[in-house]
């Protein structure tokens, strides 16, 4: 796994999807409105980051990848933050579209002691126009000799649609490149043909109609949705519990979880669709890749707030494990 891990540098990932702004409030309750039976929470501090596709994309940075980055933002502050951090962190911003009717999504969470007292969102879910996605198109086509694997990091906030995913795949599968989709439930039946689809616990459950509720339901799922997307792979990511891989053939394995506590799952399915995508730009095979993909979510949930798990993280995560085998 580390000889992978040093090939990250080599491993160059597309990623398509929500790009959102995520706004966090920190303070602390140390009393109750009189106005409503509500906390009011004292301002400490704001702060942002890059969620959605952005998280996508600042982890491969943190773990010392090569991305770019296709999106939609809106004609706003939020939409020109994006852009001048993406940029900052040396990104390519131009597959990113400016639609000037579309607000750039915003997440704001409220956390007091560490925990989330509330969230309101700004956005819109209706699908990107016909325009942008052909501009998307456009840039994925002219850099597509220079890109390992494509990620499709689904949010539902209207990047990607039925239309884009199915010429999305079709270029994939002219030019050989693995597809990665981190997905929504109901855009389930876009991803077909993908290498791997990585649903939560929860998702897999709607996704595929099975209670998940033990080993038995689990695998019963993760069957169904292989036949049902036509997917070389399906990850189901199932927290304090690991991960699960379902391949073609029958081929299940389990992986256990690494983390040591849980604070914050919030950003942690970036961390694993950047970590898939960069280990199997590098060459990993889909189970060394899951596994690589476990260590790094380990990390990330042990932190409160979207985060990004960095290269020396990651090698000391295996490390650690290594010795406690």
């Amino acid at each position: 796994m580390i000889d992978y891990i040093q090939k990250f540098h080599k491993a160059p990932v597309l990623v398509i999807g929500d790009i959102i702004a995520d706004h966090y409030i920190w303070g602390k309750v140390e009393r109750i409105s009189p106005e409503a039976p509500v906390p009011i929470v004292d301002v400490q501090k704001e702060s942002y980051m890059l969620g959605g596709a952005g998280n996508v994309a600042s982890n491969i940075l943190s773990l010392e990848g090569t991305v770019r980055v296709c999106g939609v933002v809106g004609q706003d502050e939020m939409g020109r933050w994006i852009t001048h951090t993406l940029r900052l962190q040396g990104v390519d911003t131009s597959g990113i579209v400016v639609e000037e009717e579309r607000p750039t999504t915003k997440k704001t969470r409220v956390v007091a002691h560490s925990q989330h007292v509330v969230r309101f969102d700004h956005e819109s879910r209706g699908e990107i126009s016909a325009q942008a996605q052909d501009i998307i198109l456009e840039y994925i086509k002219t850099h597509l000799k220079n890109i390992e694997v494509l990620v499709l990091s689904d949010y539902a906030k209207g990047v990607v649609t039925r239309s884009l995913v199915k010429r999305v795949r079709e270029l994939a599968m002219e030019n050989n490149i693995s597809v990665v989709v981190d997905p929504k439930m109901k855009h389930f039946d876009y991803y077909t043909g993908a290498t791997v689809i990585t649903p939560n616990t929860a998702e897999a459950s709607i996704a595929s109609g099975i209670s998940i509720y033990g080993d038995d339901s689990l695998c019963r799922a993760g069957e169904t949705l292989l036949n049902q997307s036509f997917a070389t792979s399906i990850l189901i990511t199932r927290g304090e519990h690991g991960m699960s891989l379902f391949e073609k053939g029958g081929v299940v394995t389990h992986i256990p979880s690494v983390a040591r506590e849980v604070y914050d799952v919030t950003g942690a399915g970036d961390t694993v669709v950047s970590t898939l995508a960069l280990s199997l730009a590098a060459g990993a095979t889909l189970k060394e890749a899951a596994r690589l993909a476990n260590y790094a979510a380990g990390i990330v949930v042990g932190i409160v707030g979207t985060a990004t798990v960095k290269r020396n993280q990651l090698l000391s995560a295996i490390g650690e494990a290594e010795g406690r085998s």
